[in-house]
Order: structure tokens, then sequence, then C-alpha cells
């Protein structure tokens, strides 16, 4: 393929990262390069099904490839020299940190480095990369904004989280690197995780198993449905982040920077209860949830709520789409996925 002004995207076959390279590949002169290790943290037929539906771009282009190999990292951007990185490829999951720590020093810590490598020595005019709404842990005021202090991780992967915020942050003031952090909010959708709460209980109810409510079933969450994370990441990859002139040592905004770094919350701004989420599916599927009341689970928290003024000052832009469309949306794909086999 002989790339124009090529965007990689890293985790190409995970969730986002799919829908954001069916995105950018559907653009006119967007050529796409996706990459991915195809992980076993859960099963890779979906991943793989993932990539067939790619598959069908001629300007798109996947490469396997384990971004913790810092030899074969090096020679990808080296080959391609991407203007432009958007990095999505990580080891996700609170709960699943506790059980499997090194995992998150992998891919989270040694693969970022790698990929702040590749763009520090090959010219990248912006690196997006994947936060999360983890690095807001013990904090809970609500809303969860962006100059909020972020220094009490309740998880690894919280922890993993800021860390690439903070080795972001070091490479836009050392090396002038354009990079802008997205905290997600709980995505879900279409071609989701599996891990994740809104398939869990759409597998569960369907089967007649109980569902899992953490702290009672007193937690609420900002879903946010996958199509307005997919216009975010699009509307912000051709507006490097850019250094703010009036920032301030004395009095420090964490969201902002005097090197040309920046973060972003992505969230609906509309917190859901977990109760009324189970309610919505039960209607969309048909069928009544048996509910298993359950304590707090380590390194959760019981809200989140992201303020997105940034966002729709920068861009003009908010994620909208209400609890009930998206889950719709979800459950008709989720039976057609599984019907197909």
């Amino acid at each position: 393929m002989a790339a124009v002004n090529p965007i990689l995207v890293t985790g190409a076959a995970g969730f986002i990262g799919y829908h954001v390279s069916r995105a950018l590949a559907a653009a006119a002169g967007r050529d796409v390069i996706g990459v991915d290790n195809l992980s076993p943290y859960y099963d890779p037929k979906l991943k793989e099904a993932r990539l067939r539906q790619l598959a069908g771009a001629k300007n798109f282009k996947f490469v396997r490839l384990d971004l913790a190999d810092r030899k074969a990292t090096a020679a990808l951007f080296a080959e391609h020299r991407f203007p432009f990185v958007i990095h999505l490829a990580a080891q996700a999951g609170v709960r699943h940190s506790l059980v499997d720590p090194y995992a998150y020093a992998d891919a989270n810590f040694e693969g970022f480095l790698n990929v702040l490598e590749g763009c520090r020595h090959n010219g990248c005019r912006h690196l997006v990369y994947a936060s999360s709404s983890s690095v807001y842990g013990a904090n809970t005021r609500l809303p969860f904004r962006t100059s909020d202090n972020v220094d009490h991780p309740l998880s690894l992967y919280g922890a993993s989280k800021k860390a690439n915020e903070l080795m972001a942050h070091s490479y836009a003031h050392l090396f002038k690197l354009p990079a802008t952090g997205l905290r997600f909010f709980t995505v879900y959708g279409p071609w989701g995780r599996p891990d994740m709460a809104m398939w869990l209980f759409t597998a569960a109810i369907r089967a007649g198993k109980p569902i899992k409510l953490f702290n009672q079933g007193n937690m609420r969450r900002d879903f946010t449905y996958i199509d307005d994370v997919v216009q975010a990441v699009v509307r912000l990859i051709d507006r490097p982040a850019e250094a703010d002139p009036d920032w301030s040592g004395a009095t420090p905004d964490p969201s902002r920077s005097s090197a040309p770094w920046r973060v972003y919350n992505i969230g609906n701004n509309s917190p859901v209860d977990i109760p009324e989420v189970v309610k919505i599916l039960e209607a969309a599927i048909g069928k009544k949830a048996i509910r298993e009341l359950l304590p707090m689970q380590p390194g959760d928290v019981p809200a989140t709520f992201a303020d997105v003024d940034d966002l729709m000052r920068d861009v003009g832009f908010k994620p909208s789409t209400p609890i009930a469309d998206g889950i719709a949306q979800f459950v008709a794909w989720y039976n057609l996925y599984h019907q197909a086999g």
C-alpha cells in the first residue's frame, strides 16, 4: 500500500480501535495502518472478526505486532514515519490488574514508551492516546473535570493511565511532541468488549443467569456510545495539541501545559444508575434479569460523570447518544453476532 500521510492506529483489533480504523479508512485520502498483537485477554476470535470487517477497506493495512517489542516497533515507525498516531492499544480492565499486574507493565508502560520513542524519532505531528476515567480514582467531586487533581488512583490500571499522561507530557516538554490524552468514560456499543458490563449483563439475561450488581447496585456510570467516541477522536486528530501561553507553574492547571500537551474527558456528561441500565436492557432483550447484589469490588468507584466543557470549547462537539438508543443498537448487534456463530 502506498500510504499517503498514513495514520497509525494501535489496538486496531480492539473495540475502540476497530471503530476508529473503520471511520478513518472510510474518509477520502486517509491511509490507515492498524497494529494489534491479538492478546488473549478476551477471545481473539472477536478481534479476528473485527479485522475481517476492516479487510474490505482498500486503504487499511493490518500489521500484527506487540508494541512491547522495542525493535519491531522502532522498525515500523522508521518505515512509515507516521505523521499522525492514535494509540489505543493497552491492557484494559480494572479487576484484571489485581490478578495480572505484569500485563500492564508490558503493554501500558513499556508499549507506550516505545510508541513515544517512535513518535519522537520519526517526525510525528500529533499523538492522540487513550487514557481513562479511572485516573480520577479517589476523587468524589462530580462531575470529573480535567482540571481536577488525579494523584490518587485506586487500581494499577488507573495508575498506568495516569503514568501515560505524565510520560506524554515529558515528551511534549522535551521534544515538542504534540500529545492529546483522551479519558474515556465506560464506552459501549456494537463490537464491544465481553469483559464489560453491557456485554456481561446482556449475556447473563439472555441465558437466564444472575447478573452481578456490585455495591448492592448503588453504582452510576457515564456510559458513552462508541459512535460519539469515534467522532471525538476524528475531530481531534487534525488539531494537534498546542502550548498554552497563559499556563503558570505557580498555579498549574492539570489539564493544560506550557508544552504542546492536553487531556480531554470523552464522556456522555449524563451518568445513569446501573439498575436503570438493567431495566433498559430487560426491555431491549425482552426478558427479566436475575439480580445478584454484591459488595463493592477492590479498585472500583461508585460513580463516574464527565465534564466535557473543554471538548465542546475546542472542537464544538460532545457525546450525546441517549442510553436507551445506544443499548438498542448494542443488543441488536449482539443478537446478530451470536446468531452468526
